[in-house]
């Protein structure tokens, strides 16, 4: 079993606390994914689990053994970073040989766990060749293998995608999944990318300034925000955000509700818990958002971006609040032209 557990796991660098009182339970085969913006402390969060910064205070457990005072070799993780590391006088056979080598293994079992690592990931081909013959992509491949040979109990990736293209970071993302599921091994990843994080993630661990925000999967996190902070931090383009009064009173979209309610500039809202009179901010997604003449809101265009799959359009309200709409559609407006547009007030969230 290869769960992953931390206890109150703090970490100061000096006067600065960069991880505060983080707990968290990580079960045998899991994939987790830390993402938050830069500087959160998900890389440094990564490397107190591998063992390369030590705790300030805290517990930390890998298949129930507390590994605090064992260095990284003997905890049984294997890292892939973000620079790929790779030994550029090695081939890729030897660099992905080299940790086992170390480690007393024969030849004979060197060559099957290399091998059979090299077919999982399809670069059986590449055995021979040097990191400077290699795609950014085949090099990430290589550093993926070099983890794959030790078989850890736990893969530690830390931003692994952040040097390839567009393009190819999808590709290999797939590729990372297709692994995951293959192998079923816990999995701890950290990425800035939420896109990353929604796909590949049965858990997300979302980190601002150190400490947890929330943890759930990808669609709880998305349709159930536990703050402000989460619910502007995932989702493509962001929340729109906008402050308001609750306000009793029936409100444009009364008849959708039964008993009194409450209102948000006109608009009638679940209560959410909020009473009248209580001052919040409203988020609303953007593709929960439609232009609509008979709607109780009303902008001039500011933007629109036509990107294939879907249209996002920037509207700037006559008090200044800027809002994003995000459709399916293909819609025939212009910069500078005014509309109506409403949401489902079902979909909105009070902070």
């Amino acid at each position: 079993m290869a769960q992953v557990a931390l206890k109150g796991v703090n970490k100061s660098f000096g006067k600065v606390d960069v991880i505060r009182e983080v707990d968290l339970q990580i079960d045998d085969g899991e994939f987790v994914v830390f993402v938050g913006p830069s500087g959160c402390g998900k890389s440094t969060l990564l490397r107190l689990i591998a063992g390369l910064e030590h705790l300030s205070s805290g517990e930390i457990y890998i298949a129930d053994r507390p590994v605090m005072d064992l260095p990284p070799s003997k905890r049984g993780i294997a890292m892939v970073f973000q620079s790929y590391a790779l030994y550029p006088h090695m081939t890729v056979f030897h660099n992905m040989a080299f940790s086992l080598d170390l480690q007393g293994f024969t030849k004979a079992e060197i060559r099957q766990r290399v091998e059979a690592a090299a077919k999982i990931l399809q670069m059986e081909h590449l055995l021979d060749r040097r990191p400077a013959a290699l795609s950014g992509g085949q090099r990430q491949r290589v550093a993926i293998g070099r983890a794959i040979v030790r078989n850890p109990d736990v893969f530690l990736f830390d931003e692994p995608l952040s040097n390839l293209d567009a393009a190819l970071r999808h590709d290999t993302r797939v590729e990372i999944a297709k692994l995951h599921n293959q192998l079923g091994a816990t999995t701890i990843y950290v990425t800035h990318d939420q896109v990353e994080a929604m796909t590949l993630a049965d858990k997300i661990v979302v980190l601002k300034d150190g400490e947890v925000m929330q943890v759930g999967s990808p669609m709880e996190l998305f349709n159930f925000p536990a703050n402000e902070f989460v619910a502007g931090f995932l989702g493509s383009p962001k929340m729109n955000f906008f402050d308001g009064v609750l306000t009793a009173g029936a409100g444009t979209n009364a008849g959708q509700f039964e008993g009194e309610g409450l209102s948000v500039a006109g608009v009638r809202l679940v209560s959410q818990g909020k009473a009248e009179g209580e001052s919040v901010r409203l988020g609303i997604r953007p593709q929960h958002m439609l232009l609509d003449p008979a709607g109780q809101l009303a902008g001039e265009v500011a933007l629109v971006e036509r990107l294939g799959t879907e249209t996002v359009v920037e509207l700037v309200t006559s008090g200044g609040t800027s809002f994003r709409l995000a459709t399916p559609d293909s819609l025939d407006i212009a910069n500078g032209q005014e509309v109506s547009f409403s949401f489902d007030p079902a979909k909105a969230h009070l902070f």
